[in-house]
């Protein structure tokens, strides 16, 4: 790794704790792509701070999907090469709301798997014709197996792991790496006022993985490691007590 890492989500807790870690020793540059990237003050202050020499913001929607091209070409094209791209935007949305209304649960899937698909597919494309860069991807346990309690979303999260899975395969042998992160919960401004479910983490604790697996080329990592023997016993819980398990 080395030189310049663009993160798609620039306000994310967690993409920003991934730059941080990466700015100075990995890397030079840290583009922070987000909507009214204007406000990123504290965001690039961080990220400064942490070793990065340049910084710069752009504006991203994620879910103006025939803008995800041009944004990745404009900043190839100002910077070269990419070295590490941390996808890190999401939507959470509301559950209930979303079971009495479509359009709610059409936009959280649309944020969290539409939107992922196309940029992802744009990015392959442009990392393939470097012939190197890694691809950093936030799946999520709630996306392992669904529950009642959280559908939407974490559909959109099984969607996203099973693309971004299919994609790490597709890249073998390409020179580029996806990796696919898999936290619990995680204790941040997007799930603030909820209670933590066990085996919460933090966005730091969240990155620290990240970044460790980055390090010693893993293709994949649980946050925290101990969920992933959980989930395997999980997976076989009879359907009448899955169902009735919290969010």
């Amino acid at each position: 790794m080395g030189g310049t890492v663009l993160v798609l989500g620039g306000r994310s807790e967690i993409g920003i704790a991934v730059a941080e870690r990466l700015a100075g020793r990995e890397a030079e540059t840290v583009v922070l792509a987000a909507r009214r990237s204007a406000d990123l003050d504290a965001e690039e202050k961080l990220v400064r701070a942490a070793g990065a020499r340049v910084v710069e913001r752009v504006e991203f929607d994620a879910d103006d999907l025939a803008s995800h091209r041009p944004l990745i070409e404009d900043v190839v094209a100002r910077h070269g090469r990419l070295d590490v791209v941390v996808v890190a935007f999401g939507l959470l949305g509301e559950q209930a709301r979303a079971e009495a209304d479509a359009a709610h649960a059409v936009r959280i899937v649309h944020t969290d798997y539409v939107a992922h698909v196309q940029v992802l597919t744009e990015l392959a494309q442009v990392l393939r014709a470097q012939g190197s860069g890694t691809l950093v991807v936030f799946s999520s346990v709630a996306g392992v197996r669904v529950r009642r309690a959280n559908y939407v979303y974490g559909s959109a999260k099984a969607g996203l792991d099973g693309f971004a899975s299919g994609l790490a395969d597709a890249l073998h042998g390409s020179g580029v790496r996806l990796l696919l992160v898999r936290p619990g919960f995680v204790i941040g401004r997007m799930t603030e006022g909820m209670s933590p479910a066990p085996f919460s983490s933090t966005p730091d604790q969240v990155a620290d993985a990240t970044v460790k697996a980055l390090r010693t080329g893993r293709g994949e990592v649980w946050v925290p490691g101990f969920l992933r023997p959980v989930f395997a016993v999980m997976r076989h819980l009879p359907r009448a007590i899955w169902r009735r398990l919290p969010r």
